[in-house]
């Protein structure tokens, strides 16, 4: 079942007795309970919950993290505490291997970790049983995850310190990860269930009692003893114990699903916490139409037939799932239909994102996946969801046309949206446009086929905002177009957008999904691709005016130099020199990290040392650094007084 937040979703009812749509801009708070509700100038619902509420049957998870009601982190292993006793309670166990595989370990097996220093495993070669000598004595420790340990240490009763020592042994260590198995120094088992190790010790000779061996810093989720067949004499080991040092390298929280009560306009994410230096820490959401964001299956037994329903034909639910015999779970996979995939990771540093799905929607999740060193980790306080209850829109799907322009050009698009409003949604007068670059025009707005008007009332290098005519539920499915211009520089670019109500500026801007707005097959999509690739990351550089007079008179005092710079996969280095006509580098106009898009440089006539340089013809280069190597870019101007 999903965690309900108890929402109070009001229809309000005037003092005169008629309807008022009451809109609720809703906070939810996960963590920080011991923090005050936020402080907003708006109306809120505000919902705390805690992070201590975390229930698998509510699909969440927590896995090698400290819960705490004020923050959730990575464990922390104490090098003075024996892992080995807390091995089940963190999800582990210890297994022997018989004759049959590998088991969990029972009987005289116990005295080796029972934490009574009297009690001991006898390594007499004599512990067969029924089924005859067995002249080895293999055991893995896992620890339910992976973890920096520190040590193993083992030794005989005290009695027993002068002789009774292991003269054999080998320690293995495996970070569990399946797709590395078979590529281990070692392999032990038997009849088809075998384990690779990779081994830091295997050693012959051994004299001492007491074994006390640092092993490598690297993350651990098994750990082999083996005393050989050849191990020499008899010998025995009072306490087996296991030391670690250091956070969990890798934990995850998942939040609980939660249901908000009816469907919502997902707005903004907030979070505040610590990220080491060497760790990371990467939140990210999800949402859903309903309270399961998996789909589960179960095998028929005719071939390898799978199913989505149980023997009477219904479908199968996390809980009829875990139901089945062991044998007939045929596994779950991500419920597509319903929900969408877990986001990028949010910038952990910038504190704020946006909760991902696009359209209204009941039911969300927080995920934290924390990534540590040994002595780095992160830590999150709290994680805040602004939602909008009723939303702005059932449903609003957008498309744009065209879907493949030339790089860098000033190209014409039409941006097309279709809302369903139902009477009790805000409906929207305001829709917002994200663009790769400043929006050179906005020319027309047409609402079902003919132009309405409308105002740009903001502009900038990420977008535009554009005042339109209410769509709400008089207006529903009537098909909003936009006609502007504007550049693109990056290969698969999307055009984002939003919409929301002037009228109501607490609640949260709606996100479009992408799909068919006209009903006519076209590009059905928000994603515009390249006309052309493959002629570098630069465009042509360009000067402006291309004869400038820097001598103070308001009129071509600087040149402006511009370029496109296209199809980065990420932040590069963008610099930009002045020379003289030999080609010797005279100033630096501009450094900096940027990705695609267009490059703006001023230059002022000045030369590295700040003085005025004479008139003359002069060259302008630009180049940016990419993982295949240096490209440049040059065009001359004129300087004149």
């Amino acid at each position: 079942m999903p965690q309900r937040i108890g929402i109070l979703l009001a229809f309000g009812w005037c003092f005169w007795g008629g309807p008022a749509s009451v809109a609720a801009l809703t906070v939810i708070r996960l963590g920080g309970e011991d923090l005050p509700p936020p402080d907003l100038e708006v109306p809120y619902e505000f919902v705390q919950l805690s992070w201590a509420e975390v229930d698998p049957a509510r699909h969440g998870l927590a896995e090698l993290v400290k819960i705490d009601t004020g923050f959730v982190e990575p464990l922390h292993l104490d090098p003075t505490v024996n892992l080995v006793p807390m091995l089940e309670e963190r999800g582990g166990q210890v297994l022997s291997l018989n004759w049959i595989g590998w088991g969990p370990a029972s009987g005289n097996d116990l005295a080796m970790f029972d934490g009574d220093p009297t009690t001991a495993f006898l390594g007499d070669g004599d512990w067969g049983g029924d089924y005859g000598v067995i002249r080895q004595k293999s055991l893995i420790f896992d620890l339910g995850g992976r973890f920096f340990l520190e040590r193993v240490r083992f030794f005989p009763r005290e009695r027993f310190l002068a002789d009774r020592f292991v003269q054999r042994f080998i320690i293995g260590i495996s970070d569990g990860d399946p797709l590395k198995k078979g590529t281990r120094e070692f392999t032990r088992g038997i009849r088809g269930s075998f384990f690779d190790f990779d081994l830091p010790y295997d050693v012959f000779e051994n004299v001492e009692s007491v074994i006390d061996m640092p092993l490598p810093t690297v993350p651990v989720q098994q750990l082999l003893f083996e005393a050989p067949e050849n191990t020499a004499g008899i010998w025995e080991i009072a306490e087996l114990e296991i030391y670690g040092n250091g956070f969990a390298p890798f934990a995850s929280y998942v939040s609980n699903v939660i249901d908000l009560g009816t469907p919502a306009s997902l707005g903004s994410l907030r979070w505040a916490g610590q990220q080491d230096e060497g760790a990371t820490l990467a939140l990210s959401t999800r949402s859903g139409l309903d309270d399961d964001p998996n789909t589960y299956w179960r095998y028929t037994f005719r071939g390898g037939e799978r199913t989505r329903f149980d023997e009477k034909g219904r479908p199968l639910t996390l809980a009829s799932y875990n139901k089945l015999a062991l044998g007939a779970q045929a596994g779950f996979t991500h419920d597509t239909a319903g929900w969408t995939f877990w986001s990028t990771a949010q910038d952990f540093v910038a504190g704020a994102g946006a909760i991902a799905g696009a359209g209204p929607r009941q039911f969300v999740q927080v995920r934290a996946d924390f990534t540590s060193e040994q002595a780095a980790s992160g830590r999150l306080d709290w994680v805040e969801l602004a939602v909008s209850i009723p939303p702005v829109a059932q449903q609003a799907i957008a498309e744009i046309m065209p879907s493949m322009v030339p790089p860098g050009a000033a190209a014409a698009f039409t941006y097309k949206i279709k809302a369903s409003v139902t009477s009790g949604d805000l409906g929207f007068d305001r829709l917002a446009i994200d663009t790769p670059a400043r929006v050179q025009s906005v020319n027309e707005v047409r609402l079902s086929g003919q132009p309405v008007a409308f105002d740009v009332v903001q502009s900038d290098d990420a977008g535009f905002v554009l005042a339109v005519p209410l769509v709400d539920a008089q207006r529903t499915q009537e098909v909003l177009e936009v006609d502007f211009h504007s550049s693109v520089f990056q290969f698969g670019t999307v055009f984002t957008g939003r919409i929301f109500n002037s009228q109501h500026p607490a609640e949260v801007p709606q996100a479009l999904a992408w799909g068919d707005a006209d009903g006519v097959p076209s590009s059905e999509r928000l994603r515009v691709d390249l006309t052309r690739l493959g002629t570098g990351p630069l465009g042509a550089l360009s000067v402006d005016p291309g004869v400038f007079s820097p001598n103070g008179d308001g009129i071509n005092d600087v040149v402006e130099i511009g370029c496109d710079v296209l199809n980065l996969s990420g932040p590069s280095s963008v610099v930009c020199w002045v020379y003289d006509l030999s080609g010797r580098r005279l100033g630096l106009v501009d450094a900096s990290w940027l990705g695609s898009g267009r490059y703006i440089g001023v230059w002022d006539g000045r030369d590295e040392d700040g003085s005025l340089l004479p008139p003359g013809l002069y060259v302008v280069g630009l180049s940016v650094e990419t993982d295949q190597g240096t490209t440049q870019r040059q065009a001359v101007v004129s300087l004149v007084y």
